[in-house]
Parts: C-alpha cells; structure tokens; sequence
C-alpha cells in the first residue's frame, strides 16, 4: 500500500519528536547535511552528527536529510527528498552536503540526489543547481569513485575545513547566476589544502586534513531512540590509532597517529541526564584512562558502550567495569584465522590475550565473547582456517563464543594497498570449512563474499567504476546489477597510484 506526502512527512514528525537535544534555527546561509543511509545508520554515525553540530555552531543552518526506509514510497507519491527539520526539499538549499561512509553507500548516494531531484552526475548540473560537496570516512581511503558525482570533496577530518568551505562558498557562489560555481570551486581549491576538486585536480588527490586537537572530542548533540543505539550520548575518548596494522586506514601514519582526549574532558561533556553513554574511537581501549572513564560512568548509573575493545588491552579491572557499566557480551577482533596471519597484517592479538578474553567472559558472569576476524587474507590457506577451529573450539569450552567473518578487503592508502581479492568462491569455501570445523559449537556470522567482491573493486576503483554504481543502482540495484554494470567497464590499463596535489 503506497503512502502519501503527509503520512512520509508524519513519519518524520515522529522521529524529531523522539530526539534529545536537537534544536531548530533560522538564518540566510543554509545547508542540507545529507546522509545516504537510513536514519537509524546517520543518526549512529559521530562525524555525520559532529559535522551537523559544526555548522549550527557557527551561527549558520544545518538541516538533516537521509535515505528514507522505502525510497520506492517516495517516488510513488512524487514527494522530493526533504529535510527534517523544515522539511524544506533538499533541492531548495545551495549546498548539499554529503558524508560518505564507505563504498558501497554510492548507491544511497545516487538515490538521495534523485530523490532530491538532483541530477547525480556532477556534468549533468549547471547553475540551477545546488553545489554537491562529500566528505566523510572515505575519503581516506579513496574518494576517486566520488569525482563523477561531487563538486568538492573534503579530505580527512572535516571539524574545521567545513567552515572554511562554507565561507567561500556563500561569499562567491550564487545559486542561478551564471559562472560563480566556477569562481566559487577555483576559490575553495585555491584556499583550503584538503579540497578536492575533480574538475580541477583531474585524479590527483590533496592531502588528508587533521583537526586541530582543540576540536577533539567530537560529541553528538542530539540523542534518540530510533537507531541501534538507541538513546546513547556519543563522543570521542581518541582519535586515531597509535598501531600499525597493515589492512587498515586509520594506522598510526594516518593524521599523526592516536590524538588522546583527557579523562576529564570527556567526562565534562556528557549530559547529567545521559544514561546510555558511547565512547567512540579507532583505539578507545587503548585510552591510558579508559577504565577510569568506565568506572566513574558506571558509579553514575550510566550504561557505557564502547566501538572498539583490544584483546591485549583487557584485564579484569577493565572487564570488571565494563560488566558494571551494562556490557553483556565482550567483544573484541583478533582479525587472521591464524598467528601466522595475525603476524602477517602486524596484529597484535595472540592466542593468549583470547583465552584471557574468554576467562575474563567467564569470570565476570557475561553472556558470551564475540570475536571479529577476516577471511581471504594474502596467502590464507586451509590450515590456517583449521588453527581458528581449533583455537574457537578450545574458547568455546571457556565462555560461549560468537564469530563475527568479514573478507578480507584491501584499501587504497594502506600497505595492502593493491592486494587482489580472494575471490568470492574460495571465501565460500573457507567459511563453509570453519562452518563445518565448529558446528554446535560456535556461532559463525558472516558478511557476504559477494558484496565483499563489489566493495573491493569500489575501494581499489576510480572513476569509471563510479559512474558504474549509478548503473547498477538504475538496473534494479541486485548484486547481478552491480556485477554487470562492473563488467561493462573497458579493460583496465595497470592502476596508476593516487598522487597528491602539490
């Protein structure tokens, strides 16, 4: 049953009138703060949120739109995508910005400028239109498959570029006037480092912005019921990684490392009326105050959640408070099936810090350990997947025990950086075997090797695979769609490197 203009609208009454700490503000300089997921995932997400808070700070309008839940919804009833807070179309504002997770959010991408009415590809625009900007956690690794859509992309942390980006564009852009977006994108390249600009910068990219350490900690300033965290006050315990893993972006190069956030900073944000508090980070457990932190929240009444638990880090004053502090299950990574594989990626996690993890399940009465790890790694063989059911099925005797399996996928700016992918059988393969290795046992969730696949050649992609993902979503979308739409790009000639504007 299709619904109407209102009923979408009432929907998104609804869902305002459930959030905390959301406020409404008027003002001449206006922007849509788009997020090409559902709400549930934007309003989950600390950038998109502290981006949000960001432009409101500095006295201009930040509005909200998402990926509705039924897209289809709203174009059976011709309503144009619109924000939340005035529920003004998105197409009336002249800047759109967009915070782009990672790659295969391309495809709510699309959708969100179509919904809005906006043509997706950045050629198809003129000076009716509004000026699309992308940011977000992609940018990273490699934006190159945003270029075809974006007018400017932000590298990096975006807490202070933002503002930098909006000046130049209300004092030089002129939504209908004829040449100022061309003015306007020779300005934002000339005058902030970390822009990309695809129409001028050709493939070459700028350097990844890092916000100054007075901008840390990033904290949301609206709470709501309606997503997975439902109710949770979020910020940064730190920002960044003093580790070097191989596989992953946010290693220790990257922006100068781990950038730590005082104990008592942390705790002098967080609402006296917070009951549900998360500390987000690449490193949190890594924090020389973390159980500090945990313990004094816990004293509070507070439930605490945290985004990532190293195992080498866990101890049983650490487990102790996080119990305390609401954790029913303790999860941690330890990524290669193996040590040898662990070795490989500089992981490190070891079987001993595990066991540890598990006794520490045990001992503080908690439901069950949940262990993320990756399959497909560089040389993965099949022994390597039988050390993991052997070592699982020794945990599992110790504390109820979750597998949570992603394939592996190498990243541009990373020293895996060009790695092929395994291939979408052998992961198959190898997950069937620990499958079968654990069974009755172990708990064994995994992500799809088929979806893994489209995610690689996004990541180690450019532009053409971008204009591919419009492809696909416009053929219905199916992983066939994608794949297809994939094929029908000209052979590759060998990848050249991501090069930095000078």
């Amino acid at each position: 049953m299709s619904r109407s203009r209102e009923t979408l609208r009432e929907e998104v009454r609804a869902r305002l009138a459930d959030e905390v700490g959301a406020s409404f503000g008027d003002g001449p300089e206006r922007v849509a703060l788009v997020y090409p997921s559902p709400y549930r995932a934007g309003m989950s997400s600390l950038g998109f949120l502290q981006i949000h808070r960001e432009i409101r700070a500095s006295g201009r309008v930040a509005e909200r739109a998402f990926l509705p839940d039924d897209p289809d919804a709203y174009r059976s009833s011709r309503t144009p995508l619109f924000t939340y807070e005035s529920e003004r179309p998105v197409a009336d504002f002249p800047i759109v910005a967009l915070s782009v997770a990672f790659e295969l959010e391309l495809a709510g991408m699309v959708e969100v400028l179509e919904l809005a009415g906006i043509p997706p590809l950045a050629a198809d625009r003129d000076h009716r239109h509004p000026l699309i900007v992308m940011g977000g956690p992609l940018t990273f690794s490699n934006p190159l498959p945003l270029a075809p859509f974006a007018d400017v992309v932000l590298m990096g942390e975006c807490d202070e570029t933002i503002h930098a980006l909006l000046d130049h564009c209300f004092e030089h852009f002129v939504r209908g006037k004829i040449g100022t977006k061309e003015t306007t994108l020779r300005a934002i390249a000339d005058g902030i480092d970390s822009a990309f600009v695809p129409t001028l910068h050709g493939d070459e990219m700028p350097h990844v912005a890092a916000a100054d350490l007075g901008k840390l900690p990033a904290h949301a300033a609206i709470r709501t019921p309606n997503t997975e965290l439902r109710d949770m006050f979020l910020l940064e315990a730190e920002r960044g990684c003093s580790r070097g893993c191989t596989y992953c972006v946010m290693r220790r190069s990257t922006n100068g490392g781990m950038r730590i956030v005082p104990m008592e900073k942390i705790l002098g944000l967080i609402p006296e009326d917070a009951k549900r508090v998360g500390l987000v980070g690449a490193a949190v457990s890594d924090h020389p105050k973390i159980a500090d932190i945990v313990e004094t929240l816990a004293d509070r009444g507070c439930e605490v959640g945290l985004s990532s638990l190293r195992p080498d880090r866990l101890n049983d004053r650490f487990v102790g408070a996080l119990k305390r502090a609401g954790y029913r299950t303790l999860t941690t990574a330890s990524d290669g099936a193996s040590q040898r594989l662990r070795d490989q990626v500089q992981r490190k996690a070891q079987e001993k810090h595990l066991h540890r993890a598990a006794e520490l399940t045990r001992a503080h009465g908690l439901e069950r350990l949940k262990l993320y790890m990756m399959v497909g790694l560089p040389g993965e063989e099949d022994s390597d997947i039988d050390e993991l059911v052997g070592y699982a099925t020794e945990l599992s005797r110790i504390a109820p025990l979750s597998l949570g399996i992603a394939p592996f996928v190498s990243k541009r700016n990373t020293p895996m950086d060009g790695l092929p992918f395994a291939g979408i059988k052998v992961v198959e393969q190898r997950l069937d075997r620990l499958r079968r290795g654990v069974k009755g046992r172990v708990e064994v969730r995994a992500t799809s090797a088929r979806w893994a696949f489209l995610e690689h050649a996004l990541a180690q992609g450019g532009r053409a695979e971008g204009r591919a993902v419009m492809d696909a979503v416009h053929a219905g979308g199916s992983f066939a769609a994608w794949k297809r739409a994939l094929e029908a790009l000209p052979e590759k000639r060998p990848r050249r490197a991501l090069s930095v504007v000078a």
